[in-house]
């Protein structure tokens, strides 16, 4: 969130705002932030205050298109403990770019444009004893992106639920842009236990 005018002069003031944000001003809030950005903020945020996104998808249960899903993903949310925010990486999200690039061109779907993931963190320089891959297609506002990815409808196992909340992830690299298929999709990459080279 950019702080401008006065408030640059009382952060203290803007981070307690910040707590306070109700779902759609959140929303507001990130429309001037690259998509991203903002999606990586969408998933500090579930990370941090599980049960709070848990209320949020209730209120959103009877419209759903698959309410077993999303149901599922409330009581996953309401047993989930806080965990601290994902730190952005840009040679992460310099991989997830690749990934991005090359596959919305196309109109690809899934994991293997621009090499593996392994292969394409370690083009950026960086060696991981843990890696994951999320990918949304169809998607352009932040808080779809990361919503579809926790209610996983249709993924056998919750894959990407789990990628989001591991605790073995600490940081993380969001390429967005369009795709010929889908109009959109964004590419979240995961890393932890990093090896120095």
């Amino acid at each position: 969130m950019r702080i401008s005018g006065r408030m640059a002069f009382v952060p203290a003031l803007a981070g307690l705002l910040l707590l306070v944000l109700t779902p759609a001003a959140r929303s507001a809030s990130l429309t001037s932030t690259r998509l991203d950005e903002a999606v990586l903020d969408e998933m500090n945020f579930a990370r941090a205050r599980p049960a709070e996104y848990a209320r949020e998808l209730r209120r959103e249960l009877r419209d759903a298109d698959d309410p077993a899903a999303v149901a599922d993903a409330i009581e996953f949310l309401e047993r989930q403990s806080p965990l601290p925010p994902l730190k952005d990486d840009r040679r992460i999200a310099a991989a997830a770019y690749q990934h991005t690039a090359a596959q919305g061109a196309r109109g690809d779907v899934g994991h293997g444009a621009a090499g593996g993931l392994g292969q394409r963190l370690r083009g950026q320089g960086v060696w991981a004893g843990v890696s994951a891959e999320n990918i949304s297609y169809g998607y352009d506002d932040p808080r779809d992106v990361v919503r579809q990815l926790i209610i996983d409808s249709g993924v056998p196992g919750r894959g990407h639920r789990r990628n989001i909340f591991a605790t073995g992830y600490q940081l993380a690299g969001v390429a967005c842009g369009p795709h010929r298929a889908y109009g959109s999709m964004c590419v979240i990459d995961f890393a932890g236990a990093l090896a120095q080279r």
